[in-house]
């Protein structure tokens, strides 16, 4: 038995446990990452992220590495593409407009989108993870694997958590404890946190496989067949089906090859064999949202707090998009300037984000059903999304960019997250990602100093540029979430102070 302590322990080391370390340590908290598998999952998982999850990996200088990774991914799917007959290099030249899907229609159109520049990144998880795990080690952030939390305790004044390792039992005390442990979570489930919701009605198997006859399942994409749906593509070897029967009777049992083939062989109706099979997951579209994100001292971020099926690829954007809401808050408490209630606008800001995904997963399934009434919609829906406001609609929908959250301003711009805006500063050019990478909050002042001013009591937790244009405002305050905070068009700082106490703490404080 051996006592530990640290400001936060997160249980997970995914994509979404492993940024909030990050933004933790950030923000100056201390924090141990536990997880039970003794290596990353390489289990097919999501494909591609959100623009606003890409958006805040850029924030922090991880950018290039999400593009090293997408223009592999494209050259990859592009060889595909090509050598997959003429509907394959009609797709390839596609690829640069497709926005994303609705229930297997890709109809949503990036270049005719608002703000067409914000897209989605072509990383899978995997990558993701790969991203993140370099970032993590090159701070020295404290990822042990091997380590199940099998109980915790909140006391009030701190948690303290009994871990099983290869070595015993340990004992680790906590400030805080995050479950980031999936949708199965350990945290949640011990906490006691409701977690109402639709029960699962399909069952859906995704894998990388071989194929005797690939091209019996040509061409490429998602199509709807009388029993269900699939697709092939587009990197090699992946296939998705889904099935509308039911759930699967155990969700817990090994994937085999047979269940996996047979699925693909019923769904698509191609005479085809796996003859291998590299990897396999199981998924169904249970829909579930605890109804709260803290309890005590304890807390959810990512698939632990909200579940429901993949389609429209919302799923690692949400996480993420936690992640980085909740790490500057429960790092600024544990540090101690925290403002009054600050981490309870975690759960105000994020639950009605997710609640929102999960409706539009259930409508996506019920517009993939195998019936002549579900036909029919689809034909209307695919009418509505070749009008451009439809297009739109739906391309906001599933990106997420339309969030604001409820900041109390009458200014549509306060709550939104924040665009990589051009920035003419006093000696350049610069990005506004550029200038937060350390996590911190950023004052964009356009007021010829006045704002500067104003923030300078803040200087520790809000770095100050001075700008000579910058559009829409000419003054933003944003929070290290990337949420805009306040505005301030011309000279006018008005509300400015009060924003800056809001979500920074009291002036001069340590």
């Amino acid at each position: 038995m051996r006592n530990e302590t640290a400001d936060v322990a997160i249980v997970g080391a995914g994509p979404t446990g492993l940024l909030l370390a990050i933004e933790l340590v950030l923000g100056g908290a201390s924090v141990v990452v536990l997880d039970r598998l003794a290596a990353p999952d390489q289990t097919i998982k999501a494909g591609a992220m959100g623009a606003l999850a890409g958006e805040a990996l850029e924030r922090r200088g991880l950018g290039p590495n999400m593009d090293a990774e997408e223009r592999a991914m494209l050259d990859t799917v592009r060889a595909m593409a090509k050598s997959a007959g003429p509907e394959g290099e009609e797709l390839a030249k596609r690829l640069g407009k497709i926005g994303g899907h609705f229930a297997g229609l890709f109809l949503i159109d990036q270049t005719r989108q608002r703000e067409p520049h914000r897209r989605f990144r072509g990383v899978r998880q995997q990558a993701l993870e790969r991203i993140l795990g370099e970032r993590v080690r090159v701070m020295g952030i404290d990822v042990r694997r091997e380590q199940e939390v099998i109980d915790f305790r909140d006391d009030g004044h701190g948690v303290t958590l009994d871990v099983r390792t290869p070595q015993g039992t340990r004992t680790l005390r906590c400030a805080y404890l995050v479950g980031c442990d999936g949708g199965r979570s350990i945290v949640r489930k011990r906490a006691g946190f409701e977690f109402p919701g639709t029960d699962p009605t399909i069952t859906g198997h995704q894998a990388i496989v071989e194929l005797d006859h690939p091209e019996r399942l040509l061409p490429l994409g998602w199509r709807r067949t009388p029993v269900g749906m699939f697709a092939f593509g587009p990197v090699p070897g992946r296939i998705f089906v889904v099935q509308f029967d039911g759930p699967p009777p155990d969700r817990d049992a090994p994937i085999t090859r047979e269940e996996v083939e047979g699925a693909l062989r019923r769904v698509s109706g191609a005479d085809v064999r796996i003859t291998a099979m590299q990897t396999a997951t199981r998924f169904t579209d249970n829909a579930r949202q605890a109804t709260e994100y803290r309890r005590g001292r304890v807390l959810l971020a990512g698939d632990a707090a909200h579940v429901h099926s993949p389609f429209g690829g919302q799923g690692l954007n949400l996480g993420l998009l936690d992640a980085v809401n909740l790490g500057w808050k429960l790092a600024a408490t544990v540090r101690g300037w925290a403002p009054a209630a600050l981490l309870d606008t975690y759960t105000a800001e994020r639950h009605g984000v997710a609640a929102a995904v999960l409706e539009n997963t259930r409508a996506q399934i019920a517009l993939m059903r195998p019936d002549v009434f579900t036909t029919a919609l689809r034909k209307i829906v695919s009418d509505i999304m070749a009008l451009d406001e439809g297009n739109r609609f739906f391309g906001d929908m599933l990106s997420g960019l339309p969030t604001r959250y409820d900041l109390g301003s009458d200014d549509p711009r306060v709550g939104r997250l924040v665009a990589n805006l051009a920035l003419s500063l006093p000696d350049g050019e610069a990005g506004l990602y550029s200038l937060m990478h350390e996590g911190t909050g950023l004052l964009v002042d356009g007021t010829g100093g006045a704002a500067s001013a104003l923030a300078a009591p803040w200087s520790a937790r809000v770095r100050v540029v001075r700008v000579t244009a910058v559009s829409p405002a000419s003054s933003l305050l944003v929070r290290p979430d990337g949420c805009i905070a306040w505005t301030g068009d011309g000279a006018d700082t008005a509300g400015l102070e009060s924003a800056l106490a809001r979500w920074f703490g009291a002036p001069h404080s340590p």
